[in-house]
């Protein structure tokens, strides 16, 4: 079972408590993540194939990287720990936007980041099972045709980014 303690916020994003994470999942309690989306200078984005061992969307294609933000954490300490611990790289990250906690997306306030990186990663065997460069074109596809193969949030994430490139 997971323990990490995470920051419980109301509709505002203020945290009101802080909770184990197997408690706010199990609750659905509004909680902080971070998505980091990885393209590199061909214009490709990097997606990871969430580990079988993963307890939620197991073996589905998911962004570049992603987690909880920790309890006292902030989302752009947390998506630099993420990028590290799932990538094994560092990187330069550009806030985009955030989407509201929705039951869709587990009741997460997700913060999305940009940044540009062209590898080799080191995937942490632990949380992705495999990964790999697709074109914006491709991707868009896969998400119009509600691909089961990617997560949910991940395709809710890909329709916000692209009507953000939009406007």
């Amino acid at each position: 079972m997971n323990t990490d303690l995470l920051s419980v916020v109301d509709e505002d994003d203020c945290v009101i408590d802080i909770c184990p994470r197997h408690i706010i999942h199990a609750t659905g309690l509004r909680h902080r993540a971070v998505h980091i989306l990885v393209f590199n200078d061909q214009g490709q984005l990097f997606l990871q194939k969430r580990s079988m061992n993963k307890d939620l969307n197991r073996g589905l294609w998911d962004t570049s990287a992603a987690g909880h933000v920790d309890a006292g954490e902030d989302y752009h300490v947390s998506a630099l720990r993420e990028v590290e611990e799932e990538l094994g790289v560092g990187a330069v990250l550009e806030p985009l936007f955030k989407l509201p906690a929705t039951a869709a997306i587990g009741m997460e306030f997700i913060q999305v980041y940009r940044c540009v990186h062209n590898g080799p990663f080191i995937l942490a065997a632990d949380e992705i099972d495999e990964g790999g460069w697709f074109s914006v074109t491709e991707i868009a596809e896969r998400v119009i045709a509600d691909d089961q193969s990617l997560t949910e949030t991940f395709k809710t994430l890909w329709r916000q980014f692209n009507s953000t490139l939009l406007n």
